[in-house]
């Protein structure tokens, strides 16, 4: 009897596949029938959320059992209806979660129903997708630098002699640039090039949008120690990746600079716009005791790193190498020890940690 049952209810896989379609067909109309483009972001999906549920169930497990929540992150405890919804909303918006930076999975326990709910974080890749399709008069391309003491650079502001708006940039020492100062953003407008804009940023305005419970383990600094569930009172030195962390705020900015076209705006937009807003409302509640303590949200975000999600390449990398099998589970970029300085930007690989993510959108704008 027990095996009848479960090939009625069928796989997760088949389930999950059964309703995105359901829900696909009924924003598109009935007689709508799925692509083989659409089935495959289907796919892909699933593959990501698996992944991401056998991650937060490995964390849940190590916490001490008096920390630990009983329902276990499993897909027989997911809100499926919503993940639907979410997904073909997503879909709708061209973001795959097999190309990096694009959207991450994250499980979120919703006290209300006991299940866990399934936010979508979007990337800077995301961010990008964005503003190009929702942009009014977005950039064609934005380009990103950090600028070092030994660096050459100088903005040169439009005025009533320079009709475009340019900059100087040149790395006289590409492995002696010095001390990181800051860096800037520019959007490059190809046809009309006098629309073409410079933002520089001091270090300063680069660290004031780290997120407020930012990971060391790839912004740097001290972490605490943990053990058998509990501080030791012990910390140590993490190196992290700042550069390319401070190079992904930069896009970031650049990309949240673009106006939001009003007449633009659709159902998906909205609905994933209410995604991000709960995953950082989720993320407060997870890391501050005050907010914590308030049932007025009745959401508790489970045991996830938010900022490696919201923030870093690696955590896409895990997941291409994990697709071609969902049983495995991601780990996390293990702690290095912090060196006097920080390694120089050269150093870096453009597809080591990521960014991302996430300071606050710039004011008056909706992402």
């Amino acid at each position: 009897m027990a095996t009848q049952l479960k090939k009625a209810e069928g796989t997760p896989s088949e389930r999950f596949t059964a309703m995105v379609s359901k829900e696909f067909a009924g924003m598109a109309g009935t007689t709508a029938q799925i692509t083989a483009f659409q089935k495959r972001l289907i796919q892909n999906y699933f593959i990501a959320v698996d992944i991401a549920l056998k991650t937060a169930e490995v964390n849940r497990l190590k916490k001490a059992e008096k920390y630990r929540d009983k329902v276990p992150v499993a897909w027989e405890n997911v809100n499926m209806t919503q993940l639907a919804v979410n997904v073909v909303s997503s879909a709708r918006m061209a973001l795959d979660p097999v190309l990096p930076n694009h959207i991450n999975m994250v499980p979120y326990k919703n006290n209300s129903t006991g299940k866990y709910d399934i936010g979508f974080i979007i990337g800077y890749r995301g961010k990008e997708v964005f503003a190009k399709k929702f942009g009014y008069q977005p950039p064609d391309d934005i380009i990103v630098e950090l600028v070092f003491e030994n660096d050459i650079f100088e903005p040169i502001k439009k005025d009533k002699d320079n009709p475009t708006e340019t900059y100087i940039f040149q790395v006289k020492r590409p492995f002696e640039r010095g001390v990181m100062l800051g860096g800037f953003y520019y959007h490059v407008f190809d046809k009309t090039p006098s629309k073409n804009k410079i933002v520089p940023f001091s270090k300063a305005e680069i660290d004031k949008r780290k997120p407020k419970y930012a990971s060391t383990e790839f912004w740097g600094g001290e972490k605490d120690i943990w053990k058998d569930g509990h501080k030791t009172g012990d910390t140590e030195m993490v190196e992290g990746w700042y550069f390319e962390m401070a190079k992904k705020t930069l896009l970031r900015a650049g990309w949240g600079d673009v106006t939001i076209d009003s007449q633009k705006i659709d159902d998906d937009f909205i609905r994933l716009s209410q995604q991000e807003a709960e995953h950082q409302l989720a993320l407060q509640e997870a890391n501050d005791p005050d907010i914590k303590a308030n049932k007025e949200a009745n959401k508790e975000a489970i045991d996830v790193d938010f900022e490696d999600l919201a923030n870093d390449d690696n955590v896409d990398e895990n997941k291409n190498q994990d697709q071609a099998s969902a049983e495995n589970e991601t780990g996390k970029v293990k702690p290095q020890k912090k060196e006097t300085q920080p390694k120089q930007e050269s150093d870096i690989k453009d597809n080591n940690p990521e960014p991302e993510e996430q300071q606050q959108p710039p004011a008056g704008r909706m992402f």
